[in-house]
């Protein structure tokens, strides 16, 4: 029997019983949906993580403490980056900083709680890619004075100041009087901090008015970016400062008391917090494309018994074994494939609505879709085998008899 035929008989099959053979795909298009929107939802999570950390600056290299080594948090020292900025080979900027605690902020007749306070050399903007938006940034001679000036963040100049110009206000910070010389441009949130939050004050302004009484006092350093020339030099910077830092802490260079790593190295981490969520997300699409092709294989033997009679009238009409199972088989695919065409579209549409509607960024990978479809094919195939092949194996005289 031609293939044509066969397929066309396969499909007047389906027809016969229309409900049912809609709601026969539910499973698998929830199933094929679950799997576009899943990792559309992942992927643009983990392209807005890495927007966010790139956003703060191009082609860095970030020096810190080492974690979980007794004393190490102590160790990174403001000379520390004046001796990488002078003997490391490949870098245009380098910039330090310290937090010291949360601050109380006063001005304007206003006072703001709980204010982030970042001391930092005066490469910070170029470092870290920041742009002014008014004023400017203190100078190298600034911070080697310990001036009083400070730049603000544009969320804490509109708290403070509303509409007017900041621009040589005055401000309090704990018991030490500042002027406001420059506001940043808006960054927004990046990993649940506020960069529009913070006041940036001279490093070495921060180690005399707020961390003297501190455990991390001194010229204790939190972080030290360096800026590269280029991405193809990063490699090399990494090991200048590692050899350059365990020389000047005394330590073996195969366990520093401090690390060195890299924006992809930070990206690279966050991804691997989302791949659980992600590896949960296809668990759930895959039970749902399981939980499809049990229905399609639990309708397709109960149409077996249903159509006992026809299958053995087209048996005795001429019809072979083979004839009947791949008749079966393909409404079993054809039932899957719809599902599976249906799911895409109600995934890539729900993606894209998800995206617009809700707070987490989605992107739809191409690379789903005919992955999903695929899915959708194979589920078919295998949960209709076994009726298909129970159909074929039916004696025609028997099947003639069944009521």
């Amino acid at each position: 029997m031609k293939f044509t035929k066969i397929l066309r008989t396969a499909w007047e099959g389906l027809l016969l019983n229309k409900a049912r053979s809609v709601l026969t795909t539910l499973g698998v298009i929830i199933g094929v949906a679950s799997v576009i929107v899943m990792l559309a939802v992942s992927a643009g999570t983990e392209a807005a993580i890495a927007e966010q950390i790139n956003a703060l600056g191009a082609n860095l290299v970030i020096v810190s403490p080492a974690r979980g080594i007794p004393g190490a948090s102590r160790t990174l020292l403001l000379d520390d980056a004046l001796a990488i900025g002078e003997q490391v080979v490949g870098i245009t900027g380098i910039s330090a900083e310290q937090t010291p605690a949360a601050q109380v902020v006063k001005a304007n007749g206003l006072t703001l709680d709980s204010i982030s306070v970042i001391g930092v050399t005066s490469d910070f903007p170029n470092v870290r890619d920041y742009e002014i938006s008014s004023g400017r940034f203190f100078t190298n001679d600034e911070d080697d004075r310990n001036a009083k000036v400070a730049v603000l963040g544009s969320g804490i100049a509109t708290d403070l100041f509303g509409a007017d110009d900041p621009l040589g206000q005055t401000i309090t910070i704990g018991s030490t009087k500042v002027t406001v010389i420059g506001v940043m441009e808006s960054k927004g949130m990046v990993a649940d901090v506020d960069y529009d939050g913070r006041i940036y004050l001279s490093i070495n302004l921060v180690f005399q008015k707020f961390m003297t009484t501190s455990s991390m006092g001194g010229d204790r350093v939190r972080t030290i970016y360096v800026k590269a020339e280029s991405p193809e030099k990063i490699s090399s910077i990494i090991t200048q400062i590692t050899a350059l830092l365990s020389e000047r802490h005394d330590v073996d260079a195969a366990e520093p008391d401090f690390t060195v790593q890299t924006q992809q190295d930070i990206i690279a981490t966050q991804e691997a917090t989302t791949a659980a969520f992600r590896d949960l997300l296809a668990w759930v699409a895959g039970i749902s494309l399981l939980v499809g092709g049990i229905g399609i294989m639990n309708i397709m033997l109960v149409s077996v018994t249903e159509r006992t009679r026809e299958i053995g009238l087209r048996q005795a009409l001429g019809a072979r074994p083979s004839d009947v199972l791949v008749q079966f088989l393909l409404e079993a695919v054809i039932l899957s494939l719809a599902g599976g065409l249906i799911g895409i579209l109600l995934g890539v549409g729900g993606a894209y609505l998800f995206g617009m509607l809700g707070s987490m960024r989605t992107q739809i990978v191409p690379l789903s879709i005919p992955l999903a479809f695929g899915a959708a094919a194979i589920v078919g195939i295998f949960f209709g085998y076994y009726p298909a092949t129970r159909a074929a194996r039916l004696n025609p005289i028997e099947a003639l008899r069944h009521e």
